[in-house]
């Protein structure tokens, strides 16, 4: 069964986990500092789905306050868990703890060509492409929730 619960500290192991196998598929590997750096550093609200006792997912949120904008960040599902449900899951919750948040009026998320159609399927639609934003090969889509906060 899986549940979903707030990161803590002595999840960071399993969590670079998560990214290292998720490599470099759908991430670059050298975007491997950046995660270590917002886990240590930058993360707001992050959250991990556990099944059977070990780690499966990841996922977090972060406000830009001045844009009145909740954007999700770092979600990552192990490769054995992908087309399960758990990817749509772990976007849902963050979703709708964004909307609990009153400042909170869009919500966005930037992620790759590599997995914006499944964000497409969660209600995103595409604003901006940016070429090799990420990584040589991996490049920004910036996309937006299509209902309100």
């Amino acid at each position: 069964m899986n549940h979903i619960r707030p990161y803590h500290q002595q999840d960071q192991e399993s969590v670079l986990h998560l990214f290292d196998a998720n490599c470099p598929a759908y991430f670059a590997p050298e975007e491997r500092v950046d995660l270590e750096n917002y886990l240590d550093s930058e993360l707001e609200d992050y959250f991990v789905i556990e099944s059977d006792g070990k780690i499966v997912a990841s996922g977090g949120i972060n406000l830009r306050k001045e844009e009145n904008k909740g954007v999700l960040s770092w979600g990552i599902i192990h490769p054995d868990y992908h087309g399960k449900g758990i990817g749509r899951v772990l976007v849902s919750h963050r979703v709708n703890h964004l909307k609990t948040v009153h400042q909170v009026e869009r919500i966005g998320v930037r992620t790759t060509q590599l997995v914006h159609g499944f964000y497409a399927k969660c209600g995103f639609e595409l604003k901006k492409v940016v070429k090799d934003y990420w990584a040589p090969g991996y490049d920004l889509y910036d996309m937006d929730y299509k209902e309100k906060a």
